[in-house]
């Protein structure tokens, strides 16, 4: 299945950052700074505000007034502050081992009006939300389950930190964004195609290498079921930015074929090598930059299951 580990990760997307971003938030990529990544993390999670806003509304008809919400994996906090203005009556905990980027979501709940309820925990996950003063009411965890080895013992430690009747969230799966037709004019058709297919074998190899890395069927039910949950749902929300992008799109667009440039570049064929780099030279009239026919296109699933009373 296409992981959009891509998107977030944000570029860690978190870090999430395989080439994808991938290499965010959990602490990996120590070689990152933080204070520099901020505000593009910012950006694009805003851009990508309304599929959270919609995933919070469907969440909203199961988990009707939570007292507790953890956002596991959190970044700079974008979405922990969407939790505490979706949820009024809420207190949220942003958690994350990148200090930088949770000091950016302390400042953003202020900006935001939210600081009396909101609150930061620095660590890696799973082990760190033993740290949780109390269990939570809603655990959401948007695509920070892949970047941790054991993903199945991972699920049981979010489950075992739910209230009873708790709601467990994962945003993982969807389906890889496109940014531009199949043919765009230069070069062979389908290349975000087979960038896809790279990425693919990118996000394996960086499943491989994790820490207690453990091959797990990525039936995400399932394994909430295994980890003694019940009542799993499943729903996928689009991001629908049709062209001519805007700015903010076009931006994270660039930023995001750059980072496959680095991260699986020098594995695509020369001619393709030659239409991604006209893709992302500024001052080429066939950039992303300046094309019209820039979009973003992207599908997000949402994996939600209740830890019985």
């Amino acid at each position: 299945m296409a992981h959009d580990h891509r998107e977030h990760e944000h570029e860690h997307e978190h870090g999430h950052g395989h080439g994808h971003r991938h290499g965010h938030r959990h602490g990996h990529g120590t070689d990152i700074d933080w204070n520099e990544m901020g505000p593009l993390l910012e950006s694009q999670a805003e851009l990508f505000s309304p599929v959270y806003e919609r995933a919070m509304a469907w969440l909203g008809q199961e988990v009707t007034e939570p007292g507790l919400i953890v956002d596991a994996g959190s970044g700079p906090g974008v979405v922990s502050c969407l939790f505490a203005e979706a949820f009024p009556g809420a207190r949220v905990v942003a958690v994350d081992a990148t200090a930088p980027l949770l000091e950016r979501a302390r400042a953003r709940a202020a900006r935001q009006g939210v600081a009396d309820r909101f609150d930061t925990l620095a660590g890696e996950l799973p082990g760190v939300l033993e740290e949780l003063d109390y269990p939570a009411d809603l655990l959401w965890a948007g695509r920070s389950l892949h970047h941790l080895g054991d993903q199945r013992a991972a699920l049981a430690a979010f489950a075992a930190r739910l209230a009873p009747g708790g709601t467990l969230a994962l945003l993982e799966g969807g389906l890889p964004s496109r940014f531009l037709p199949r043919d765009i004019g230069i070069g062979r058709p389908g290349l975000q195609a087979r960038m896809d297919a790279l990425e693919e074998e990118w996000f394996a190899r960086m499943r491989a290498e994790l820490p207690g890395s453990v091959a797990e069927t990525e039936d995400w039910p399932a394994l909430l079921t295994s980890a003694g949950l019940k009542h799993t749902r499943t729903r996928t929300f689009l991001l629908d930015l049709p062209a001519p992008a805007g700015d903010r799109a076009r931006a994270y667009v660039a930023a995001h074929l750059s980072r496959l440039r680095e991260g699986v570049g020098d594995a695509l064929d020369a001619e393709d090598r030659a239409t991604l780099d006209r893709l992302l030279d500024p001052s080429d009239p066939a950039s992303v930059h300046v094309r019209p026919d820039v979009f973003v296109l992207g599908a997000y699933t949402v994996h939600t299951a209740v830890r019985r009373g």
